[in-house]
């Protein structure tokens, strides 16, 4: 398990899209991507990635550039590989972890999570708010803690995910 930090851009034209740039320290790397959600589906996103040698230095250039982030957000991730399939157990503030399951193609995510005995009817497809949404089903789809200067562990609850009093 290790800590991952990361930050969120997002430009009116990338939100009018459901796209976002995101730098993000890995502990092992360092990546910029692009990330763009065409439907919430295991093969719904378009990403474009590459790797950087330095976090805070592609934050400054980009900031620069007129491309400040607006959200800085930290996970822990464990990362494992079997059968030509990558399993992640995310954990993110104030959620549950989770699990994700990539692999080439639908049917082989679908093979795998059958091996871990997982319901595919369960399953919950998109970003890390598709998480979200679930733990708080108050969230809309509007609703995001990419809006949210700060997640961190640590952090008290924010109103976003307080449940709304009746």
């Amino acid at each position: 398990m290790r800590l991952m930090r990361r930050v969120t851009i997002e430009t009116p034209e990338m939100k009018q899209k459901d796209a976002f740039l995101k730098v993000r320290d890995e502990g092992d790397r360092i990546t910029l991507t692009y990330k763009q959600f065409k439907t919430l589906s295991v093969d719904g996103a378009l990403e474009r990635e590459v790797t950087l040698n330095d976090f805070d230095e592609t934050i400054a250039l980009l900031a620069a550039v007129n491309l400040p982030y607006h959200s800085f957000q930290e996970s822990k991730r464990e990362t494992w590989h079997c059968d030509n399939v990558e399993i992640v157990i995310d954990e993110w503030p104030w959620l549950n972890p989770y699990i994700e399951i990539e692999a080439d193609g639908v049917m082989a995510v679908k093979d795998f999570a059958k091996k871990l005995d997982l319901n595919w009817n369960e399953a919950v497809f998109g970003d890390v708010m598709a998480a979200y949404r679930v733990q708080y089903p108050h969230l809309t789809e509007r609703d995001t803690v990419g809006d949210l200067p700060k997640v961190r562990f640590g952090d008290p609850l924010p109103d976003l995910l307080k449940a709304p009093k009746v």
